[in-house]
């Protein structure tokens, strides 16, 4: 209907516009009827190209005139049937040709039923290609998130190294410096008495290294993991924070490997800056595996305001990424603050 306006001058600037609204109008009426007849849902911000559009409305009209003719070739069988038993029952039809009759009629009944699969399936098809991202800009999407959530891991691992050197330089290298001048202290006393004094000292700093060591390592990786399980690694975290951490651990079968460490570290990493930053007094941890996804949910009563964009969130989002994961921070002024984590198991 709207072809005379390509071809007439007056309108002929406005005509691929109106062409376009039109063809948008149809495809909305399109995509209501695959919604309440066939339960499709497609994303609700997505907006195809004008191109996209009108390629879809094309194929459509095409596509519903050919099913057209197939549902009238279908109903001309079954006009057909209906004679072919009038005439057996009226004895009109000789027994020779009924084989024939039959074989035609099977033959066009078969045609017309793949044709109207076929037709389902490209209506279908042209349809999720029209109201939803196609296979190509998926693929081009996943490929950004993969570059994105690698060049992500590369940061977060890079930031994790710089932590580690840093705590060791700046904590367990002085002690061991002051262990080192300790010991060289008491070794230059004549006094046994000063030389004692000094090297109890000197054994009380070096307990204190050990412990400090064990604690880098642990966050580093903790052994735990390997050999107790996710669970007994967070018990560890709990017994290690200063405040009081109430674990909720609902787990019933194993858990990937990957999956286990990011869930540690996203709990561990939490813990931590509600004990060093919320002023938070309790945390509550909740550890619950749904279907093919483990859900890691970590909240404090704390004054809020914890920075997404921060350094340590930023390494817990780009590990839970790394797994295809979504790790969500709801942290108002004034607390709470909440942590969760989606884990993909599959």
């Amino acid at each position: 209907m709207l072809g005379p306006f390509l071809l007439w001058p007056l309108t002929r600037t406005n005509a691929l516009g109106v062409l376009v609204t039109a063809a948008r109008r149809l495809a909305g009426l399109e995509r209501v009827r695959r919604a309440v007849f066939f339960g499709d849902r497609f994303p609700e911000h997505y907006r195809a190209s004008d191109q996209k559009v009108l390629r879809y409305v094309a194929v459509r009209a095409y596509s519903g005139m050919l099913c057209g003719v197939v549902i009238g070739l279908l109903g001309f069988g079954t006009v057909l049937a209906v004679l072919l038993a009038r005439g057996i029952v009226r004895q009109s039809v000789h027994w020779d040709e009924l084989p024939i009759q039959l074989l035609l009629g099977g033959v066009l009944l078969f045609l017309d039923i793949q044709g109207l699969r076929s037709l389902t399936a490209l209506d279908a098809r042209i349809a999720r290609d029209c109201f939803g991202p196609s296979e190509e800009e998926l693929l081009q999407r996943r490929i950004l998130e993969l570059a994105t959530s690698r060049a992500a891991v590369v940061q977060a691992v890079d930031t994790e190294r710089r932590r580690i050197e840093r705590d060791l330089h700046d904590g367990i290298q002085q002690r061991l410096v002051a262990l080192g001048m300790l010991l060289g202290r008491a070794r230059r006393k004549r006094s046994p008495e000063q030389a004692d004094a000094l090297l109890r000292q000197a054994h009380r700093e070096s307990q204190d290294i050990l412990a400090e060591l064990r604690e880098v390592t642990w966050r580093v990786y903790p052994s735990a993991l390997d050999t107790l399980g996710l669970k007994e690694a967070l018990g560890g975290v709990s017994e290690r924070c200063g405040i009081p951490v109430r674990t909720e651990f609902d787990v019933g079968g194993p858990l990937p490997q990957p999956v286990e460490t990011a869930a540690y570290f996203v709990v561990s990493e939490s813990v931590n800056n509600a004990a060093k930053h919320s002023r938070a007094t309790a945390v509550a941890v909740r550890v619950v595996l749904r279907g093919r996804v483990l859900a890691v949910r970590v909240q404090d009563n704390g004054r809020g305001g914890a920075n997404p964009a921060g350094s340590g969130l930023s390494g817990l989002r780009s590990r839970v990424a790394a797994l295809d994961g979504v790790l969500h921070v709801d942290s108002p002024a004034g607390g709470p603050t909440t942590i969760t984590a989606e884990l993909p198991c599959a």
